[in-house]
C-alpha cells in the first residue's frame, strides 16, 4: 500500500534538537492531523520532509512509497508526489500565478512534453471559481500583497492543480477567517479521495470541524505521545494538552513557536 513512513526522525535547527524519534505513518487516501502544544515540533516536521536547508536531520528517515526522500532536493521531492502548503506563503513579486503554477506543472513532463494552454486555464479557472477567487489573480504576482485568506487560497489552488500524491498543510486555518477557513477547507475537500493522503498541522479543532480527520496524533517534545480517531481532538478542546503531557510523563517548558527559526 502506498504510503509515507517517517522512522525514528531526529532533526535539530540552529543546533537545538527538535525532533526526537519521531514516528508517523500517513497511508494513501487517509487524512491525518497533527497537534501539539507551541514549540512542539510541528512546523519543524513540515520544513523538514519539504527540504528546509537550515534544518539538519540528525537521524531517521522519511520514507515515500519506501524510497528515503531526505536524500532529494526538494524539488525532487515535489515530483514523486509531496506538496507542502506553508504557513507563512513566501512572496514572489515579479512572478505570476499563472506562469508559477504553469512552471510548476511543466516541470513534472516527460523531457519535450508540453502543456496544452487552454486546457490549462481551462482547469485553471475552474480551480479558482471554487475557491472563490477572482480570475485576475492570474495576473498578479504570487502572493505579492496578498491578504492572508488570498495566500492560503492560493496555496490550495496550487495543490488542486498539481493534484499531488501527499500533501502536508502547515497551519493552512492561521490567519484565516470563518468564511475563508470555509472556502479553503472545500478546496481540501473537494481534492479528498483515496489518491490523496494528507497531514493537517493544526493548534485547533476548528478547522477540523471542517476537515474530518481519519486520525489525530498528538506531538509533545519532537515525537508523537498519543494517537486517537476524531474525538481526540475534540477531547483536545475541551482539556487541553496538560493531561497528555502529564500522562506522558513530560515536563514542558515554554519554547519559542515551532517557526521562529527561519
Amino acid at each position: 500500500m502506498s504510503r509515507i513512513e517517517i522512522r525514528n526522525l531526529h532533526a535539530s535547527v540552529a543546533g537545538r534538537e527538535i525532533l526526537q524519534g519521531l514516528n508517523l505513518v500517513l497511508p494513501w487516501g487517509e487524512v491525518h492531523a497533527l497537534m501539539g502544544p507551541n514549540g512542539s515540533g510541528k512546523s519543524t516536521l513540515s520544513k523538514v520532509m519539504a527540504g528546509h536547508p537550515d534544518y539538519a536531520v540528525t537521524a531517521g528517515e522519511v520514507l515515500l512509497d519506501g524510497e528515503n526522500i531526505l536524500a532529494m532536493e526538494p524539488d525532487e521531492r515535489a515530483r514523486k508526489g509531496l506538496f507542502m502548503a506553508f504557513q507563512y506563503p513566501s512572496e514572489i513579486p515579479g512572478v505570476t500565478i499563472a506562469n508559477f503554477i504553469r512552471a510548476a506543472l511543466q516541470a513534472r513532463l516527460p523531457e519535450g512534453g508540453e502543456l496544452d494552454a487552454v486546457e490549462f486555464y481551462q482547469t485553471l479557472y475552474q480551480k479558482m471559481d471554487e475557491l472563490e477567487m477572482d480570475r485576475a489573480f492570474t495576473a498578479r504576482a504570487v502572493n505579492d500583497g496578498f491578504s492572508g485568506g488570498e495566500k492560503k487560497r492560493n496555496e490550495i489552488l496550487q495543490m488542486a492543480m498539481l493534484n499531488p500524491a501527499y500533501a502536508v498543510l502547515d497551519e493552512t486555518d492561521s490567519g484565516l477567517d470563518i468564511d475563508a477557513l470555509r472556502i479553503v477547507a472545500d478546496g481540501v475537500n473537494r481534492l479528498r479521495g483515496p489518491h490523496l493522503g494528507a497531514l493537517v498541522i493544526t493548534h485547533y479543532q476548528r478547522l477540523l470541524n471542517y476537515i474530518v480527520p481519519d486520525h489525530v496524533h498528538v506531538m509533545v517534545q519532537g515525537r508523537i505521545v498519543r494517537s486517537g480517531g476524531k474525538e481526540l481532538a475534540l477531547e483536545l478542546e475541551a482539556r487541553g494538552y496538560d493531561w497528555i503531557i502529564k500522562e506522558a510523563g513530560l515536563t514542558v517548558t515554554p519554547e519559542p513557536a515551532d517557526g521562529a527559526a527561519r
